[in-house]
């Protein structure tokens, strides 16, 4: 962890977010024929939720990348009853999906101390298994990572996505005028100072040791940069799949699109910002339809450069009314669905242009976000407490 200024950036360095490992219970106790004594059950497997654990730390730790419980105690003269054997604890990273070995998902852990049984001990020995005890739980499981944050930037590769989280969380990803500088996720987060106090539910309040010099809250939003995508993302050509199914789990979605377009090479076609606002557009859709679901903003970077502000203009009318344009663009190009973007907030991480309005933007988009879901919350609430009432009244 590194703090830059007033943000925290965990940095991912050999970034590792699929491992897979094998868990075994432990074997029961031995029974105790001529007494009737029962052994003890074998120890479980736990995979259990922390913060601060990553895939990478347990890959280091454990090379063999094999977990086994205890085993049961025999029952004796001195214990009929045999002691339950040692369970194994494994800590893995919030936003963790357990698929088994055919990649059917068995379980998830997404928030810190939620656990997961990944392998039930064997039974002791007892009257009904002949007094011998029964092996563990046994398999092979993989443990897949996916980010949570608040924001996910999405863009091609060389929108400015980089530069854009330096500049609203101080981190120090990687930054170069050539394609793909990203190529792990980075995470940043953008500390809000005030006396506002969040929702609970939504927010992540953080008291710094009651601040002892600001007496202040601290409100902090997580923000992730994810490497490029490219035309075909959907597919998994250049890794797509890797990359987007760590927006699922994003709250909001921030598209940053170059106001002078995007060409990969020189063996691809040039795109403008609007068709680039469409393959992103498209590109999530035929990944996860849903994604598109999410409250998005959309940033216009560098406005810093000749005829962006005739581009701009361009754009913005594009936007407002895109079924006059599509017309003209290649079917490969359209989605099926647009994004009604909440706030189209024009920046230059280069000049800080829009800076401090897209951070203000993106606590407002998450402040509403969250307000709505209170509010369905306290209706929900309110429905099941005069739900009750009315079968109390008949009873």
């Amino acid at each position: 962890m590194v703090r830059c200024g007033g943000a925290l950036l965990r940095r991912y360095g050999n970034f590792i977010d699929d491992l897979r490992l094998y868990v075994r219970g432990g074997t029961g106790g031995m029974g105790y024929p001529r007494l009737g004594g029962e052994g003890g059950r074998g120890g479980d497997v736990w995979f259990v939720a922390q913060e601060g654990s990553t895939l990478k730390s347990i890959k280091a730790r454990y090379p063999q990348k094999r977990f086994v419980a205890g085993t049961g105690a025999n029952s004796s003269v001195k214990a009929l009853k045999g002691e339950k054997g040692k369970d194994c604890e494994v800590h893995v990273p919030p936003g963790i999906s357990v698929l088994d070995d055919d990649g059917k998902k068995i379980g998830e852990l997404n928030g810190a101390g939620e656990r997961f049984l990944a392998a039930r001990g064997g039974l002791g020995g007892s009257l009904a298994t002949n007094f011998l005890p029964c092996k563990g739980q046994r398999r092979i499981v993989h443990l897949d990572l996916k980010l949570i944050a608040d924001v996910g930037l999405v863009g091609f590769p060389n929108a400015g996505k980089s530069s854009l989280l330096s500049k609203i969380s101080q981190a120090k990803p990687e930054i170069a005028n050539y394609a793909f500088t990203t190529i792990q996720p980075e995470l940043g987060k953008i500390m809000y100072e005030d006396f506002k106090q969040m929702e609970k539910s939504e927010a992540r309040l953080e008291v710094l040791g009651k601040c002892i010099m600001a007496k202040k809250l601290v409100r902090l939003i997580l923000v992730a940069d994810l490497p490029g995508l490219i035309e075909g993302a959907h597919q998994n050509k250049g890794r797509g799949h890797k990359f987007l199914k760590h927006v699922e789990r994003t709250k909001h979605l921030l598209l940053v699109v170059d106001i002078s377009g995007f060409q990969l090479s020189n063996k691809t076609q040039f795109r403008t910002a609007f068709e680039t606002v469409l393959l992103l557009t498209k590109e999530l859709e035929l990944y996860n339809e849903e994604l598109l679901t999410k409250p998005a903003l959309l940033a216009i970077n560098k406005m810093d450069l000749p005829c962006a502000k005739d581009n701009l203009n361009e754009l913005m009318k594009q936007l407002q009314n895109p079924e006059d344009f599509l017309h003209l663009l290649e079917e490969e190009v359209i989605p099926e669905n647009t994004v009604d973007f909440r706030e189209i907030i024009p920046i230059s991480t280069y000049t800080g242009e829009g800076i401090e309005e897209l951070k203000a933007c993106v606590r407002r988009s998450l402040d509403e976000e969250a307000e709505q879901e209170n509010e369905e919350y306290r209706k929900k609430k309110l429905l099941l407490l005069h739900t009750s009432g009315e079968q109390m009244n008949k009873g």
